[in-house]
């Protein structure tokens, strides 16, 4: 094709258009779209900035709010206004009077019309560098299969073999819809404003980019939810209508791109270039209880497989598909297929209208709902705790877990790491607090229940955490189904306990992990598909609206803040492509009064977010993937001194001066074979320059399974601080690498950062921390897989101290106490771990990163 047009080329003599100036659009985002502000607050500003130009007679754009919203909607940019569908019930009706929900009630659809959404997005220019436009087999170093981005996986593969089979298609880029939906609920209090959202993503994007805070997943319709009284809502008549009108509307949602199915569209793509391409329904993001009503099966059996409910477990099932569901249903009568297949006769899902579309193949693997909230909270920790109830009474039983939450509260800090001062002893549990109890649940369980338990929550882990990774390689499905396997043996320990009725486990969601192995060929990393990225949309798309509307029908009030959102979003990007929101506002207006004017960007993936790192504890970093490093923080730290010997005085080390002559003597002999522990003090070299002390460092590094930059980058602070946040000491641990892989641990050592601090000696600047260290042993405890390092000690009892080159350190460390069996004191605080204990747990789930380099 030619080449892409420039940025600048077609654009209106005023690119800020409906705005005036880089003013006028910075204010209206600000206010609308940073600070939320309400009409009344935005009415207020429009007044300040009338009276701050009034003496020079200038005059504001806007008169009001009202007006500045106008503004908005005059945006060309990301225009896909919402239409409103009336849905009555048009059934037969039973003897006697019909219920009010037959007879008078209307039920509203609001869609947009998918295509244009869908447009919007391909057409994205920071998509660039970060989407597939065709499906691909990918293998790494040693040959292994990699699965990754949906198009790296088996099911677009033939997708797209089917469509260049067909001459009419022959040759176009195969564009999969992702779409997901998930009830959500606004008025918490009361429990009675729901909302039901449906999402759409194109399946060309990778999954950071899906992942990432961007418009790669959509709001493109609110689903019809029926209310009426409990007595009609278990009438089978009632039930099947919600289920049909469900269908119709996902029917009447995806209808725009059907045409597009089977012919093929051309479509303006991220690099620019223009591309004939042909749309599918592709994997469909959902809790068990919509997969049901989506797959239109009987509640509590598989969508995916023909099980049965009683034994989800047993061998010998086979899967689901749209051709034997028909066939199901011409040969057998309802109630059979009620009771004997789990299949509904009453309701035909959405895909059936659709070509090349199977629901049952289409549901995804949902990583919140079946693993993190479902097996992981609803049933281990809960099983724990009523295991603990049953086995010591209820008095001993409340004691050990009061202990185990305070085991929780008392983990150290770690970047990004959510704390629980009072352990699990909270009511509203979020997909969030899931995550980050199980980075600390493992080491507080140990001790006060059974090894069995142990294994059976490590062999979990272990299925998480390899489920979540961005790539998955052939040997990680098979330690994926081996960690499975493993958990299906230990998790029997539960049979029989207060957890576990009866004599076996039959539950949907662990059951659901049996179909990973599969879902991960067809669909690549279940990452990337997950239902948490549905619920991450709910708060800009659903929540925040309601909360800025007046509650008084607050759904058309959400759809136009809805539409307004993507139209300066949209419009922000660009300008951004333009290079016309560089700088600030006020640097931009001092470039114009020099005569200079913005230049275009190049066309590139620019989804990485600013370079504000400095400022941040951990996060996404910018750039693409590169080689990790760890850098000193950007600022040094105030009211330290200068000189070594003040120094080692006001951090109370002594041996700060010996450390330091020892590490300048390896620094200048790095090829001696005497360890510079072994030489003459009077042979080290001497210092007596100027020291600048830093309290914190910076790791970044390639992390894409956790919430990473547009290039899979990632970076976390490792901090130093004599008075963290003016209430403690904080010493953060390390990996530092000190021996070769083949060494315990990979050849790693555990750090704690006593002080962060650079030098200049002979011309050589020196960044480095001054260490002591935790060591580990010579394999990973049995029960719960984590490496066990000790504090070193001297004979004097101090801990010896060495100083090591910044280059030397990986990233943070994760340390968690080994409990053992003994009860921790109720006012132990979190800040003393470090010190308190003989032993610790090297946390391995800290983070994807970590547990994938430490397995």
């Amino acid at each position: 094709p030619p080449p892409p047009r420039a940025p600048s080329e077609g654009v209106s003599p005023n690119p800020w258009r409906p705005f005036g100036s880089r003013l006028e659009f910075d204010f209206t985002h600000y206010h609308f779209v940073e600070l939320q502000s309400s009409g009344r607050n935005i009415d207020k500003a429009l007044d300040m900035w009338a009276a701050s130009v009034m003496e020079f007679g200038g005059n504001v754009p806007w008169k009001n709010s009202a007006d500045l919203y106008r503004t908005i909607d005059a945006i060309q940019h990301g225009d896909a206004p919402w239409k409103v569908y009336q849905v009555h019930y048009q059934g037969p009706f039973p003897p006697g009077t019909p219920p009010k929900w037959m007879m008078t009630e209307s039920y509203e659809l609001c869609t947009r019309d998918a295509r244009q959404v869908l447009h919007h997005q391909l057409s994205t220019q920071e998509f660039s560098g970060n989407i597939d436009y065709a499906p691909y087999k990918h293998q790494d170093a040693d040959g292994q299969r990699v699965w990754s981005n949906l198009m790296s996986a088996d099911w677009a593969w033939k997708q797209a073999d089917a469509i260049a089979k067909d001459r009419a298609t022959h040759g176009a880029m195969f564009v999969p819809i992702i779409a997901g939906s998930d009830k959500t609920t606004v008025s918490v209090a009361t429990g009675n404003q729901e909302y039901h959202p449906v999402y759409m993503s194109p399946g060309n994007l990778s999954n950071i980019a899906r992942r990432a805070h961007t418009n790669a997943f959509l709001p493109i319709a609110f689903l019809p939810i029926l209310k009426t009284s409990k007595k009609n809502r278990k009438a089978a008549t009632y039930q099947t209508f919600c289920r049909q009108m469900y269908h119709a509307s996902l029917s009447i949602i995806f209808e725009p791109l059907k045409p597009g199915m089977s012919a093929p569209e051309v479509i303006k793509c991220p690099d620019g270039h223009f591309r004939r391409a042909i749309y599918g329904l592709g994997p469909y993001i959902a809790d068990y209880p919509e997969q049901v009503w989506l797959a239109a099966i009987v509640q509590g059996w598989c969508p995916k497989c023909d099980v049965p409910p009683h034994d989800l477990d047993c061998k010998g099932s086979h899967r689901r598909s749209e051709r034997k569901t028909d066939f199901l249903i011409g040969a057998w009568d309802p109630g059979t297929l009620w009771t004997t297949f789990g299949v509904r006769a009453d309701v035909v899902p959405f895909t059936h209208s659709f070509p090349r579309a199977d629901i049952h193949e289409l549901l995804s693997p949902d990583l919140l709902h079946q693993v993190i909230k479902g097996t992981f909270k609803d049933h281990l920790v809960t099983w724990v705790n009523e295991y603990l109830l049953e086995e010591h009474r209820e008095a001993q039983g409340l004691d050990i877990i009061a202990d185990i939450d305070r085991r929780i509260s008392a983990v150290p800090p770690f970047p990004g790491l959510r704390r629980f001062p009072d352990g699990r002893d909270f009511k509203q549990w979020t997909g969030d607090d899931s995550k980050a109890l199980m980075k600390v649940y493992l080491g507080a369980i140990a001790g006060h229940v059974p090894d069995a338990m142990v294994k059976s929550l490590v062999a979990f882990l272990d299925f998480c955490y390899i489920a979540r990774r961005n790539a998955i390689t052939s040997e990680g499905l098979k330690q994926l189904e081996h960690a499975l396997d493993r958990f299906h043996v230990y998790r029997e320990v539960f049979v029989g306990t207060a957890g576990v009725r009866g004599d076996q486990i039959s539950l949907p969601r662990q059951h659901s992990l049996k179909h990973y192995v599969r879902s991960i060929r067809l669909f690549g990393s279940p990452n990337g598909l997950c239902s948490s990225i549905t619920e991450s949309k709910h708060i800009k798309a659903v929540k925040e609206p309601w909360r800025r509307s007046n509650r008084f029908q607050a759904l058309a009030q959400m759809l136009q803040t809805n539409c307004q959102m993507d139209k300066l979003a949209a419009a922000h990007q660009v300008l951004t492509a333009l290079g016309m929101m560089d700088g600030t506002t006020s640097s931009h207006q001092a470039m114009l009064l020099r005569g200079e004017q913005p230049q275009p960007r190049p066309r590139v993936g620019a989804m990485a977010a600013e370079d504000n790192m400095d400022d941040d504890d951990h996060g996404p970093a910018p750039g693409p993937k590169s080689l990790s490093s760890v850098e000193l923080a950007h600022t040094p730290a105030r009211g330290y001194p200068r000189t070594l010997r003040s120094l080692t005085i006001h951090i109370d080390q002594p041996e700060l001066p010996a450390a330091l002559r020892r590490f300048l003597y390896d620094q200048v002999n790095p090829d001696s074979d005497i360890s510079p522990a072994d030489v003459d003090i009077n042979d080290c070299p001497d210092f007596t320059g100027r020291i600048v002390v830093f309290q914190s460092a910076v790791a970044r590094f390639y992390a894409p399974s956790d919430l990473c930059g547009a290039g899979g980058m990632y970076h976390e602070r490792i901090h130093s601080h004599q008075n963290w946040k003016g209430k403690y000491p904080r010493y953060d641990t390390m990996f530092i690498k000190t021996g070769p892989d083949s060494d315990p641990m990979y050849g790693m050592t555990i750090g704690r950062a006593l002080l962060f601090f650079s030098f200049t000696f002979r011309d050589k600047h020196f960044p480095c921390v001054l260490v002591n260290w935790y060591v580990p042993g010579n394999a990973p405890d049995e029960n719960t897989g984590m490496w066990v390092v000790q504090p070193e000690f001297a004979g004097n009892g101090r801990h010896p101290l060495s100083i090591v080159h910044l280059d030397c350190v990986a990233r943070a460390a994760h340390l968690l106490p080994v409990y053992g069996t003994s009860f921790i004191p109720e006012d132990f605080q979190f800040y003393d771990s470090l010190d308190a204990f003989r032993a610790y747990f090297v946390n391995n789930v800290i983070d994807h990163h970590t547990h994938e380099f430490l397995s």
